[in-house]
């Protein structure tokens, strides 16, 4: 059967994944639940469920219950698809892959032992789902701690973090420099009276001097050539011993994707986010990197928080 121009570039595209032949691999050796595919690659659970969506509607993949999950291993056919991925897999050696495959003999042995779920994935209980326990649940039992006073969410997008505290604040206002972004944050927070959008640059704030308890800079630093400027119009707003708290994509080499998110430098160096942090009169408290991502680029993220000092 001959092919078009637009099945030959789908085929292509299917099999031109590093991920996805990872798990085609392993999948011909072990029937394997998503879960365990995602402790053996270190993949994201949710990108080893895409890739294995995408493997089946291909033929690639077939799935079965086994209790209460789904177990996916290779199918066998002999389509045009199954054909190239024959002639790719003979020519396949790499050190991933037999990491790979020993992985999966440990899981596939440990299977066997009868271990619970959260001894199964100790260690790396993060990358798995779990029902109910996700980040925003966590952080919103979290923030049920704090109360933050009158607050700014400088760059607020459409409204997610102004959305999460606002119940525990006497004010939230979100300034954002893109009108349909403030609109979408309107829609979003139209129920929530103690909320006020407002658009402005982060350079120059519409706002009053010393007048807020909280000021939000959450990856807003991306989008200016200029974080002094917006550190010191950040620091003019806080009441005396008032917080701004800032998280920084830290600093990093990948051009191509500053130029994809519209991000106008490469991160900040944590002494140079400290430096300037001081520099607008604040008492740094904490400046660190605090998290790194589990996929390539692996971007770094910074997490700061300042205190402004006692009025004069």
């Amino acid at each position: 059967m001959s092919l078009s121009l637009e099945q030959s570039t789908a085929i292509c595209s299917l099999l031109a994944d590093a991920s996805r032949l990872r798990l085609l691999l392993l999948l011909e050796q072990h029937e394997l639940s998503v879960a365990e595919l995602t402790e053996v690659t270190g993949l994201a659970q949710s990108r080893v469920s895409t890739h294995l969506a995408r493997l089946k509607r291909a033929g690639l993949v077939q799935d079965k219950r086994s209790g209460n999950a789904a177990l996916y291993s290779a199918a066998a056919n002999d389509d045009e698809m199954a054909s190239l991925w024959a002639l790719l897999r003979e020519r396949l050696d790499d050190t991933q892959l037999r990491v790979d495959r020993e992985r999966a003999g440990q899981v596939v042995a440990r299977r066997k032992h009868g271990q619970t779920w959260a001894e199964s994935v100790a260690g790396r209980m993060d990358l798995h789902y779990s029902p109910g326990r996700t980040w925003e649940a966590t952080a919103r039992a979290l923030i049920g701690l704090l109360d933050l006073g009158d607050v700014v969410d400088v760059a607020c997008g459409d409204g997610v973090l102004a959305e999460l505290i606002a119940e525990r604040a006497r004010s939230v206002t979100g300034i954002d420099i893109s009108p349909t972004v403030t609109a979408a944050a309107r829609k979003r927070l139209s129920r929530l009276a103690n909320v006020e959008l407002r658009e402005g640059d982060m350079h120059r704030l519409p706002l009053p001097p010393a007048a807020y308890d909280h000021v939000f800079l959450m990856h807003a630093l991306s989008y200016t050539r200029e974080p002094q400027a917006v550190l010191r119009e950040a620091a003019r707003l806080l009441r005396p011993g008032g917080r701004l708290i800032v998280a920084a994509l830290a600093e990093h080499g990948h051009e191509e994707t500053m130029r994809a998110y519209d991000h106008l430098n490469l991160g900040i160096a944590p002494d140079r986010l400290r430096r300037l942090m001081t520099g607008c009169g604040l008492k740094v408290r904490q400046c660190r990197v605090s998290s790194r991502e589990m996929r390539p680029p692996y971007f770094e993220v910074i997490t700061a928080m300042a205190e402004a000092g006692p009025a004069n």
